[in-house]
């Protein structure tokens, strides 16, 4: 009987495993084909070019440094397929992957069937933001793969008791934070069930030092920079809030204050995300939560995690604010997991299970949609930082970046625009992309690129004396002449519209001003 049993169980676990293998292709086949074939806009061009200079500490402060994922990154500078633009690209495709693997794991474990937990992975696989970030290189898919490890083993703990699976706990905890500050909401929530499973006798005060012993290997790469950090400026506080804040985000980070339009532009992210019927999988999820749960503990850890994710980002002010909600979102795609098993219970048969799994591919329809709808109803997007080659609706609205060059055009032609030992002054949305044509492609060397946001590595911020000498010899271009998006000290210069840029000129009377207009 018992050899039955052993037999069953190894095919019950080759079987899960076959099907972890099918979704982990499946969303990294997606993810694949739809990844950025090069550099792109803003965050993502800043972490490729730090990847490419091996550069694990960045200067926007410790809690934007994303060690881990820099460290990462590093090896694919030394595969030899693809442009290096794309393969950095790529590691967001394949953690990307191993997320959505790892949800339709959790629930498969959890709920010993096969359906709730792939309506669960296909929703966040195809819901907005987290498919957006799985397609160019950002580090937000490695935590979600991350987090749902760290459940995982969690749950693993609550099924068999184990004190090794609180060790590893630890560790991979440790390793989320030093790819992203969102690991310290689950490390809050693993540290007060410690306390209490200490409290109750299953554990003993020395479990609890080794998980925190663990935890440290696992941070050591933030904790490294946070070192360095008080070693060479003498600063602890200084460095304490750079590794909590960065530079210069303290007060979006502990804001308080939430307007109408705030509020209801967060509504709409996540209605972006799962504009499905299936949305209400999730407060159905939450309602069934303590009834389905392995044990109450784990119930309060996943809602409290799916609540503090979600007071976060809503109340996050930054201009890309909608990316902080994906944890929520990935918690909120348990739920739903949680949510369809229920329905299907309720409502048994093969209909109602096609039904659930059709909704959950809605959004993949919608967002062909979306970019229309929002050119009608919400025209404030077109505003924020427009650039050549970039339809904002297009570009922010539908996840997928396949065969977009957008970037990388609009850098080689403006600096193939400009005389050669020109200076051009680019503001953060392009920086990165005129020095990716540069450095890594290897065009255009003779042109000085500058900028004093997220300024590169090796290189000076724009001062005035040196914008007014090069003014003088007629050879200063800016990527805008939004006032936003230069130096104040540039506001006393006029700004000439020359092809992608705009030149830096002295002030002329206007026949002199309509003459460059007209060589230009």
């Amino acid at each position: 009987m018992m050899t039955v049993n052993s037999k069953s169980c190894s095919k019950l676990f080759e079987k899960i495993w076959f099907q972890y293998l099918i979704v982990l292709f499946a969303a990294g086949f997606l993810y694949f084909i739809t990844c950025a074939p090069t550099v792109l806009w803003q965050d993502s061009g800043l972490f490729i070019y730090r990847i490419w200079h091996n550069d694990i500490e960045g200067n926007l402060g410790i809690a934007l440094s994303h060690p881990l994922y820099i460290m990462l990154g590093i090896p694919v500078k030394w595969i030899p397929v693809g442009e290096f633009a794309w393969r950095v690209n790529m590691i967001s495709a394949i953690f990307g992957a191993v997320a959505v693997a790892n949800l339709y794991l959790l629930l498969r474990l959890w709920l010993g069937k096969v359906w709730p937990a792939v309506i669960g992975a296909v929703s966040l696989a195809v819901s907005w933001t987290f498919w957006q970030n799985a397609v160019w290189a950002e580090a937000y898919t490695l935590y979600a793969a991350q987090l749902f490890t760290e459940l995982l083993v969690l749950f693993q703990y609550i099924r068999t008791k184990r004190t090794g699976y609180l060790y590893w706990l630890g560790f991979l905890n440790g390793l989320s934070i030093a790819n992203h500050l969102w690991g310290v909401f689950p490390l809050a929530c693993y540290g007060l069930f410690l306390l209490v499973l200490i409290y109750q006798k299953q554990i003993k005060i020395k479990h609890a030092v080794l998980f925190s012993l663990l935890w440290i290997l696992g941070c050591l790469p933030y904790l490294y920079l946070i070192v360095k950090g008080v070693i060479e400026s003498g600063d602890f506080v200084g460095t304490m809030q750079s590794a909590l804040f960065g530079s210069g985000w303290q007060s979006s980070v502990l804001n308080t204050s939430i307007t109408v339009r705030l509020a209801l532009e967060n509504f709409m992210f996540v209605l972006l995300n799962f504009p499905t019927p299936n949305i209400i999988l999730l407060v159905v999820g939450i309602a069934v939560l303590w009834e389905k749960t392995p044990s109450r503990g784990f119930a309060n850890i996943l809602f409290a995690l799916l609540l503090m994710y979600f007071v976060f980002a809503f109340r996050y002010k930054v201009p890309d604010r909608h990316a902080f909600f994906l944890p929520f979102y990935c918690i909120a795609a348990l739920m739903m997991g949680l949510g369809s098993d229920f329905v299907i219970q309720k409502f048994s048969g093969k209909k109602i299970i096609a039904i659930l799994l059709i909704f959950s591919f809605l959004p993949v329809g919608s967002y062909f949609i979306t970019p229309a709808l929002a050119r009608n109803y919400y025209p404030s997007l077109a505003e924020r930082r427009q650039r050549p080659y970039r339809d904002e609706y297009d570009y922010w609205l539908q996840p997928w970046k396949n065969g977009y060059r957008g970037a990388e055009r609009f850098a080689k032609e403006a600096l193939e625009s400009v005389e050669q030992n020109a200076m051009i002054y680019a503001y953060t949305t392009d920086i990165h992309a005129f020095l990716y044509v540069q450095e890594v492609c290897g065009k255009y060397p003779d042109v000085k690129v500058v900028s004093n946001h997220d300024c590169s590595i090796g290189q000076k911020p724009l001062d005035e004396e040196t914008a007014a000498k090069y003014v003088s010899q007629s050879l200063l271009y800016t990527t805008s002449g939004e006032p936003s998006y230069y130096p104040d000290f540039l506001a006393r210069y006029d700004f000439v519209s020359s092809g992608l840029l705009w030149k830096v000129v002295e002030l002329n009377t206007e026949e002199e001003l309509l003459n460059i207009k007209e060589d230009n």
